[in-house]
């Protein structure tokens, strides 16, 4: 493990109305509206800093009032600090990735802890505030975050502008920025760090987690010279992270061999196992084209988002059955039929009744071909002009249309984008055709790539084998935690897959597949979900906690967990009963 390389670094102190954990909005401020700027066209670096922080707790956590955040489970106490930010670099990568260290004011010297953690999905780096800012801060531990080569540092080459470390925007050429790709002509588009890096930043993510680590400890040196150096041997590091962060860390697991990290919790992880389980973009790819007609079976009828709300079917699926009968991978002449032809091809791949029926969320919002586009693109290290099938970004317009780019939506990319557009006044567009079921042709290009063999295909598929995990060494604390109602990282693919390939190596993680739990927390404040499910964080919250009690107060390491004996929430508010945790 080669020492981190960063630039320049930022230094902020928060204080008073602007602590580290919430930026001074508290459980009530963090729920509500995304708060205004003072100058929209040109907002402060530290009103983007607290719009991330909102957005970043709104994208991941259950903050409604019938989901107990802050009664039932979690907290968000004032934790005044320092925060030190950079741009760090993996070594031969093309763009850098951003990585942050809060530093609380009552940092526990003595029982020095330093939690590291990667943004979810293709978040920026407050992406994983929730579960190891919320967790580790209150406690005195410093939180180092990376946003994994990811992150909404979106270059837009209308005005040739990207994000500075700040996070305002800024021109190329006039200060550092965290994604400046290639020149190109101005109506190119909008270019995003992790599809257009050229650099496969997933194959990375570890590498990315352990330099978040160690530049956590440079800036303990920095802050506190009298107690330096700041090691692994005297400074306990706990690896945290959820869905791709936690794939994130289950990657540096993988790559620590002098005993960096003294245990890891992984939540929902996008992990790929060689000879294991199922790639995210072999599984999504399928999902796009398939999902769409099984969902139409009367066994889905009453899933959220499954149908009309006055129970119809959704029409784009009813086309989705014709057009694979058309194709001549379906039979049949009735809906009814097709749909259980294609529901019953999902089973046989290992889709289960439950993942499929939280997918239909998925498919409704088109999350299948908007992450298979910009994940295939990123693995074919393809530029801004050539996305593998056509595809692209640009600002939308009237009508959905391409167009220009708001002023105003721009200025705020880096505090309110995800990662992956569409969303925030941009728009994916491409890989369609002007059938009656357009989307198809871009998804079957898509899958194309995986199940093909030529040239392309040969080399996406040699990038997904590069970002499959290692074996952690064998006396590694290491708990994984998952949702036994995922429809976006089912656990038959990733956590299933990866812990039994872990057992049979002689390890000994530890395994909780929560009950009426599913992968987006922030989801159960939609109509149909929190009913049926129960949040996800309480449980990595207590496994965090048990791993805590093991490192600092001398308890045992359990060799087995018993699975959390959940119920669903229901239409009132969640009690802790309900959660099953002891």
């Amino acid at each position: 493990m080669s020492d981190v390389e960063y630039g320049e670094v930022r230094i902020t102190v928060h204080r008073g109305h602007d602590d580290l954990l919430s930026a001074g909005l508290g459980l009530a401020g963090l729920a509500g509206i995304p708060l205004l700027f003072s100058n929209p066209l040109h907002p402060a670096a530290e009103e983007l800093r607290r719009r991330a922080i909102q957005s970043s707790w709104k994208g991941i956590a259950d903050l409604g009032p019938l989901g107990g955040y802050g009664r039932v489970y979690g907290n968000v106490p004032d934790v005044p600090g320092r925060e030190y930010q950079a741009f760090a670099s993996i070594p031969g990568s093309q763009a850098p990735h951003r990585v942050l260290l809060q530093l609380p004011d009552h940092f526990d010297r003595r029982k020095r802890c330093l939690v590291v953690t990667a943004s979810s999905g293709s978040r920026g780096v407050y992406g994983a505030i929730a579960l190891a800012g919320a967790w580790g801060l209150p406690r005195g531990c410093a939180v180092a975050y990376t946003d994994k080569g990811a992150g909404a540092g979106y270059f837009d080459y209308a005005d040739d502008s990207g994000v500075a470390l700040d996070g305002r925007r800024a021109k190329r050429g006039e200060v550092a920025l965290e994604f400046e790709p290639p020149s190109a002509a101005p109506t190119v588009g909008i270019a995003v760090k992790h599809v257009h890096s050229g650099d496969n930043p997933e194959a990375d993510w570890g590498r990315h987690v352990i330099q978040a680590a160690q530049f956590g400890l440079a800036m303990l040196d920095r802050a506190f010279p009298d107690d330096a150096p700041f090691t692994p041997e005297n400074t306990k590091i706990i690896a945290a992270g959820l869905s791709n962060g936690g794939g994130g860390v289950l990657q540096a697991a993988g790559l620590d061999g002098a005993n960096f990290f003294a245990g890891v919790v992984a939540l929902e992880p996008n992990v790929h196992t060689a000879g294991h389980g199922r790639a995210l973009y072999d599984y999504a790819t399928e999902a796009a084209i398939w999902l769409p007609c099984a969902l139409n079976s009367k066994r889905f009828v009453s899933a959220p988002f499954a149908r009309m709300p006055d129970g119809a079917p959704l029409p784009a699926w009813v086309l989705r059955c014709a057009s694979l009968r058309a194709r001549g991978q379906l039979g049949g002449h009735t809906m009814a039929g097709q749909s259980e032809q294609a529901y019953q091809y999902l089973r046989a791949r290992g889709w289960t009744d439950e993942a499929m029926a939280t997918a239909a969320s998925s498919t409704a919002f088109d999350l299948w071909r908007t992450i298979t586009a910009g994940y295939a693109s990123s693995y074919l290290r393809r530029g801004i002009a050539d996305m593998p099938c056509g595809f692209h970004y640009a600002a939308v317009g009237m009508g959905g249309l391409p167009s220009v780019t708001d002023p105003l939506t721009r200025a705020a990319w880096w505090a309110d984008g995800s990662g992956i557009p569409p969303g925030n006044g941009i728009g994916l567009f491409g890989g369609m055709d002007v059938s009656a079921d357009p989307a198809l042709k871009g998804s079957e290009c898509l899958r194309a790539l995986w199940i093909g063999d030529d040239h392309e295909a040969q080399a996406l598929q040699a990038s997904i084998a590069a970002t499959a995990v290692k074996l952690p060494r064998i006396d590694l604390p290491l708990w994984v935690v998952h949702g036994a109602s995922d429809g976006l990282l089912p656990t038959a693919f990733s956590s299933e897959p990866y812990v039994a390939w872990l057992r049979n190596e002689g390890r000994q993680p530890l395994y909780w597949k929560a009950p009426h739990a599913q992968h987006f927390d922030a989801f159960l404040a939609l109509p149909g979900f929190g009913e049926r499910h129960v949040p996800l964080l309480p449980y990595g919250y207590a496994a965090l906690d048990r791993l805590w009690a093991h490192l600092y107060e001398g308890a045992t390491w359990p060799g087995e967990v018993s699975t959390p004996a959940a119920r669903p929430r229901g239409t009132g508010v969640l009690e802790h009963g309900m959660l099953g945790l002891t």
